[in-house]
């Protein structure tokens, strides 16, 4: 995955959970202030890594809290998979999918960020 881009009808917000979760920072990108787009830099994320990665302004309703998936779901690998999703429901995200071990992958949580999307984290498991 080359590019992803988070949509969100609070950007600041969006920016403050993910700030947190990932210990993301964000820079508003030039041209896009029409929209309020930001690129993320991060741990394996923005322009001298491998993905890059946005985020911007909804352009419509937020899909209702609760609904089905909505679009493309992104996993980012966490050191602690349980205090990530605890602090994700501290900070106003709200569970999806609680931690759950999955043999020979890892522990994996998804959570609504409170923008209407809904992201995962794993920590994977230990390589024999």
């Amino acid at each position: 995955m080359p590019h992803f881009e988070i949509h969100a009808s609070e950007v600041g917000a969006a920016k403050a959970f993910y700030s947190g979760l990932f210990g993301w920072s964000f820079e508003p990108m030039p041209g896009g202030e029409d929209i309020d787009y930001h690129l993320v830099q991060g741990a394996d994320v923005g322009a001298k890594d491998c993905m890059t990665a946005g985020i911007m302004r909804r352009m419509g309703d937020a899909p209702a809290k609760g609904a089905p998936v909505r679009g493309g779901t992104m996993t980012f690998e966490v050191a602690d998979c349980d205090r990530s999703y605890a602090w994700a429901l501290e900070h106003g995200g709200a569970e999806a999918l609680p931690p759950e071990d999955y043999p020979g992958i890892g522990r994996c949580a998804y959570v609504e960020d409170g923008q209407g999307n809904i992201v995962g984290m794993i920590t994977p498991a230990e390589a024999n």
